[in-house]
């Protein structure tokens, strides 16, 4: 998810929402490169590791090549409105312990939708690389409490106002566009 947030005088405006894609309609291995390395492995004759690394590296590549095409899609369509692209929020969780994708994701079945996760993350880092955006990491379970520190504002006020928010950009104004909305007004208010 990307939304897209102007800021000036404390008061943020949402001019865009959109999906900032990572897959491709139909290509399993954008989606889901370790889902499909787990079942290669785990499969009854028993892929080998090796191709399952290749596999997952295929797949990472391919992730990274659709994930940087559409920021700069959204890059220039933001450009297009009049408006300067030079920073960018991306929401974190608490995994960035895990640095083996490949051998975490083979061992658990239930391992392989948090490393799929992250290959996305990782994928979304790499975008913002090529583009030379500034990218500001923010943990998605302390954000709602950083933002409220930060601003001194309450939980109910800063939801009345991403509500409010979201009344400009239509429905479905859905959790994960509030969370990215909030994370970008966070970034917009703490980078120079």
């Amino acid at each position: 998810m990307a939304v897209g947030v102007a800021a000036g005088n404390d008061v943020p405006r949402v001019v865009l929402s959109t999906f900032l894609e990572t897959h491709a309609e139909g290509e399993r291995l954008s989606l889901e490169p370790y889902r499909a390395a787990f079942d290669m492995v785990h499969a009854a004759d028993g892929g080998s590791l090796v191709d399952a690394a290749e596999v997952v590296a295929t797949g990472r590549k391919r992730q990274e090549q659709l994930a940087t095409a559409s920021l700069q899609r959204i890059v220039r369509q933001m450009q297009g409105a009049g408006y300067r692209v030079v920073i960018g929020a991306l929401l974190t969780n608490r995994a960035g312990w895990i640095t083996d994708l490949l051998g975490y994701s083979l061992a658990w079945q239930e391992h392989v939708a948090v490393a799929e996760t992250l290959a996305v993350r990782e994928a979304i880092r790499h975008a913002f690389g090529l583009c030379e955006l500034v990218l500001v990491e923010q943990d998605e379970k302390s954000l709602p409490a950083t933002a409220a520190q930060a601003w001194g504002m309450t939980q109910a006020e800063i939801d009345a106002r991403l509500k409010a928010l979201g009344a400009t950009v239509g429905r479905p104004w859905r959790k994960e566009q509030k969370l990215a909305c909030l994370s970008a007004w966070l970034a917009t208010q703490t980078q120079p």
